[in-house]
Parts: C-alpha cells; structure tokens; sequence
C-alpha cells in the first residue's frame, strides 16, 4: 500500500483550513441574518469584489441626536472589528482611519482610488 507523500498532507491541510474559513464565514453569514431578523435601528455593509467596494447605510431614528449617534456607533463597532482583526489598538485604527479620510476628497470605491502614501 503506498503511502502519502509530504504534498498530501499539505494538500490535506489547506482543505482543513479552506472548510475552517467556510464554516467560519457560514456562522458570520447566520449571524448577520440573525442581526437582520431582529428589530434593527441602523445598519451599515460594505462588500469588497474583485478590488471594488461598495458600501450602504441605512437608519430610522426618532430623534436628530439618536440619528447623528448610530453611524458612530456602527464606526466604534466596526474599528473594534478591525483592530481585533488585526491585533492592534482600537485608537490605532482609529488614527489611521481618520489620517486615511482626511487624505480622500471623496470616499474611495475601490483600492486603485486609496491616496498614495
């Protein structure tokens, strides 16, 4: 009986990781329709594909200071998102966010649109 060569189960494990990052996003995928089903005040997606972005916001508020607040609070929630993502500090992101949208005259649709550094 032969026996698997180093490439198999290399080949083996890039499946386990593909099958891992499926389940992953078929949980976050569950959660967000979740999220969706329940009675949502705002909501905020942004969709990369093939180097393009594109993004929505939608809300309902009763009063002007609750409107103004729900886009913060989805950016708070979105730069803790990233900064986990990345291992860093909250306020790095939030830094570089802010440097990043301080540089841009108009929200950049894809990454050839990102300012030079």
């Amino acid at each position: 009986m032969p026996t698997p060569d180093a490439g198999d189960e290399a080949d083996d494990d890039v499946d386990t990781d593909t099958a891992t990052d499926n389940d992953a996003f078929a949980r976050e995928v569950e959660h967000a329709r979740e999220l969706l089903d329940a009675d949502v005040d705002a909501l905020f997606a942004g969709v990369v594909r093939d180097g393009e972005v594109e993004t929505t916001f939608s809300q309902h508020a009763d009063d002007r200071e609750q409107e103004a607040l729900q886009p913060l609070a989805l950016l708070a929630a979105h730069l803790r998102l990233v900064s986990n993502e990345a291992g860093v500090d909250p306020s790095t992101v939030a830094g570089d966010a802010a440097t990043l949208a301080g540089q841009v005259e108009e929200v950049p649709t894809s990454a050839d649109d990102l300012p030079e550094e």
